[in-house]
């Protein structure tokens, strides 16, 4: 049986890889598809974004504001 397709998003050419092309330096990923490795951008930055937020809360909890 042959090992799944994955895609990378490769930073310094903002192009997407099937298989790791790259140095790993330049790579995001693995994904299963094409359009989640050339949606990755995003994808980290609303992952970035719930983190920050999480930590915000984390770090205000139990204060009065």
């Amino acid at each position: 049986m042959s090992e799944p397709q994955q895609w990378y998003y490769n930073t310094a050419t903002g192009q997407v890889e099937l298989g790791p092309q790259s140095p790993m330096e330049h790579r995001i990923g693995p994904y299963p598809t094409r359009q989640a490795a050339m949606d990755a951008l995003k994808t980290a930055a609303e992952r970035n974004k719930k983190w920050d937020d999480e930590d915000r809360a984390w770090s205000d909890w139990g204060s009065s504001k």
